[in-house]
């Protein structure tokens, strides 16, 4: 079904594999082979669908590349849950980059999960990013002191404390996954059946909810729970190296995100010291979806 509807509406979009770091990556190209390279990195609950408008867009003059991450979708997705801490999903993207495309320069875009992971690949690569592309996805060390200090971050962060659970799963597929096309699929953006069926799909691929999920399972950075005190967990939050970010920089944040607060954005250019923000005050944690043509005009004008 999915393949239909892509062969439909974006009969310029390629889907292919590639093998990189012992597992089996999916994602979408589209634009000329020779073209400049820019690659695009979802987060959860997301897949490479999510950038459909930017491959249409930047395709007309970059090679524009979605991949599935590792868990999700098409990709491979291990069974440990060790396998999901972000240095696996940085090697991913180095040896995709690096092996598969053959570059040694990209432009990288990173929403949600797919930002923390761009971040401290910038941070190790910095010699392959030529710019990076954050929209709403938070700084490792900027969130880590949120999570250890700021309650609103701590309030807003409590979902991470469900998605951790046993149960996260049976609750978020129920009623034919309702609970997540609940979450994307936002009264402000075009949402059709066809989008809603490529979810759907997407979500049902073996052991991709459980893939997913496991990047909240593995990673450190967590609320604390009930009756647990914030010191329990501040040390363990406050542990992380200091990822520093020496390239050209653009945080595009939806000031509407009900996850992460703009607070995210305080004490940024302490990491990032080549840093522009951009504010959408109306836009939520899916700006991308809602205002996909901004959204475009905003990485073009900044790469």
């Amino acid at each position: 079904m999915s393949e239909e509807i892509i062969r439909k509406k974006f009969p310029q979009f390629k889907s292919e594999f590639a093998e990189v770091n012992n597992i089996k990556l999916h994602y979408v190209k589209a634009g000329p082979e020779e073209g400049k390279l820019i690659v695009f990195l979802h987060g959860f609950p997301q897949f490479w669908y999510m950038w459909r408008d930017q491959l249409l867009d930047f395709s007309k003059d970059y090679l524009a590349v979605a991949p599935d991450m590792r868990g999700y979708n098409l990709s491979s997705k291990p069974e440990e849950i060790e396998q999901y801490q972000p240095q696996h999903m940085v090697e991913d993207l180095r040896a995709l980059v690096e092996d598969h495309f053959n570059r040694k320069e990209f432009i990288l875009v990173g929403h949600d999960w797919g930002g923390v992971v761009a971040y401290p690949f910038a941070s190790a690569y910095p010699n392959l990013v030529e710019k990076l592309i954050i929209i709403n996805a938070p700084h490792p060390n900027v969130f880590a002191k949120l999570l250890a200090k700021n309650k609103s971050q701590q309030s807003s962060s409590s979902y991470v404390l469900f998605f951790r659970s046993q149960k996260a799963e049976e609750v978020l597929s129920a009623n034919n996954y309702a609970a997540l096309l609940g979450v994307i699929a936002t009264p402000e953006m075009e949402f059709s059946d066809d989008d809603r069926q490529m979810y759907i799909e997407a979500w049902s691929q073996q052991g991709a909810l459980t893939g997913g999920l496991n990047y909240y399972r593995a990673g450190g950075l967590r609320p604390p729970s009930q009756g647990e005190k914030i010191s329990e967990v501040a040390g363990e939050q406050m542990e992380i190296n200091q990822i520093m970010i020496n390239v050209p920089t653009l945080v595009i944040w939806a000031e509407k995100d009900t996850a992460l607060t703009v607070h995210n954005l305080e004490g940024l250019d302490e990491f990032v010291p080549e840093l522009a923000i951009n504010r959408i005050p109306e836009g939520s944690h899916w700006v991308i979806n809602e205002q996909p043509e901004r959204i475009n005009k905003l990485i073009r004008d900044f790469i």
